[in-house]
Order: C-alpha cells, then sequence, then structure tokens
C-alpha cells in the first residue's frame, strides 16, 4: 500500500521537475529569441562560421522539424539546427547552435566524457531494455526453486536487472558535465568569432543557463525512478539479503 503511494508521488514530483524546467527553457527561448544579434548572423550562420574557424570541413548543417530540436548527429556528421533555430537571427538561436558546435569540438579535442557517453549510449540503451525482465524473470526463480540450494539465483538475477537499470541514472550523471562544457565552449567561441559582443553574453549565457537545468531535471528525474524501481525490487522480495 505504501509502495503505491510512494510511486504515485514520486511520479507527480518528477512530472512537476520536468516540467518546471522545460517552462524555463521555452520561457528563456521567447524572450532571448527575441532579441536580434548586432552581427545579424542565424543559428545557420554561427554553426558553419564555428566549424570552419575551428577548421572542421566534415560536419554539414541541417534543419529538422520542431522547436529546440537541436542536436548533434556524430554518426552521420551532422549538426542538426531546428525551425527556431536555423534561420533566426536571435541571441537565443545562436547560442543554441554554438553549443551544438560545442558538441562537435568535444569530439574532434576528444574530451573524455563526451567519448564515455557515447560508449554508454548502446549500453544503457541494452541494459534498460533487459532489466525488468531480468527481474522478472528472477522473482519467477525465486518461487520455483526457493526451497533448493540454488535458490539465489533469482535475487542475483533481480539484483543485475536493478543495476542495468541504473546505467540510465549513469547516463545521465555522465551527461550533465558534457552538456555544461559543450556550454562553456559555446559562449567562448560566439566572443571569440565575433558573433556576440561582450554585451550580449550574458544574455546568451541565461539562455545556455536554462538549457543545462533541463539536464539537471532529467538527471534527479532519473535518481528518483531508479531508487523507485530498486524499492520494488526489494520489496518483490521481501527485503531479504541472503547470505548462505
Amino acid at each position: 500500500m505504501y509502495y503505491y503511494i510512494i510511486s504515485i508521488g514520486v511520479m507527480l514530483l518528477c512530472a512537476a521537475i520536468g516540467a518546471s524546467a522545460s517552462m524555463k527553457v521555452h520561457r528563456a527561448f521567447n524572450k532571448y529569441g527575441n532579441m536580434p544579434t548586432q552581427s545579424r548572423m542565424t543559428g545557420y550562420d554561427t554553426a558553419r562560421r564555428l566549424l570552419r574557424s575551428n577548421g572542421v570541413n566534415d560536419i554539414s548543417v541541417g534543419k529538422v522539424r520542431g522547436h529546440l530540436s537541436d542536436h548533434y548527429h556524430p554518426t552521420k556528421k551532422v549538426v542538426n539546427l531546428s525551425e527556431s533555430t536555423f534561420g533566426s537571427d536571435s541571441i537565443a538561436a545562436v547560442a543554441v547552435a554554438a553549443h551544438e558546435i560545442g558538441h562537435v569540438m568535444q569530439k574532434k579535442k576528444g574530451y573524455p566524457l563526451y567519448k564515455l557517453r557515447q560508449v554508454l549510449v548502446p549500453i544503457t540503451n541494452i541494459g534498460s531494455a533487459l532489466a525488468m525482465p531480468l527481474v522478472l524473470i528472477g522473482l519467477i526463480l525465486d518461487f520455483a526453486v526457493a526451497s533448493t540450494q540454488n535458490s539465489d539465483m533469482g535475487w542475483y538475477l533481480a539484483l543485475a536487472g536493478v543495476a542495468l537499470y541504473g546505467l540510465s541514472t549513469v547516463f545521465a550523471l555522465v551527461t550533465l558535465p558534457v552538456e555544461f562544457n559543450a556550454s562553456r565552449r559555446a559562449k567562448q567561441m560566439l566572443v571569440a568569432e565575433g558573433v556576440l559582443t561582450k554585451e550580449e553574453l550574458p544574455y546568451a549565457d541565461k539562455m545556455l543557463d536554462a538549457a543545462a537545468n533541463t539536464y539537471v531535471a532529467s538527471l534527479l528525474t532519473s535518481l528518483i525512478y531508479f531508487l523507485r524501481f530498486a524499492l520494488w525490487v526489494f520489496i518483490m522480495f521481501g527485503g531479504r539479503r541472503r547470505d548462505d
């Protein structure tokens, strides 16, 4: 009974955290999206200039549908800018575009945490898919062979499921400094390449900080869901810790 009450509270808390972070980044983009840069450079212009100035010639800049759907696809070697960023000459647009180029520079310069995050992507996807099946198999084995010498097998499988589920939290944890580092690189490049003046930079800083908060929210949400999942597993196994 208490678990279900906690679960409902957890889901409401996570929804509130995500909604608050999303509202803040959209509010910041709407505010600074109405402030044109003195250079009059668009998000596309910014991305192209920063790529050229850093000697990156094998990355293309594309346009994708949506609002704030910007992303760097390293495998396809393309920086995709959203409709709200691509052709806009606002401070918000160039800040977002520069942030994506920050990821390009992380890959080019071999930023360790970026490399780690890329390694974790497929592992996390597999882990998330296997976590629940392993726990369920563990429960079945636990009930089926509880009286045998191998009764711990189900418990260990369930623990493996918890560990695999936790990979998503590890991924979110690694993602956080990667995103902050990309924003730091973006701000440096924007001023160095004359896209923004020093007077305009604080506005870009606020835009990027708001975007970074969404990753803080993602980490908190992931951690809360992991603890909820682990609690469910321990409840299902009766809170047992088998030593024999």
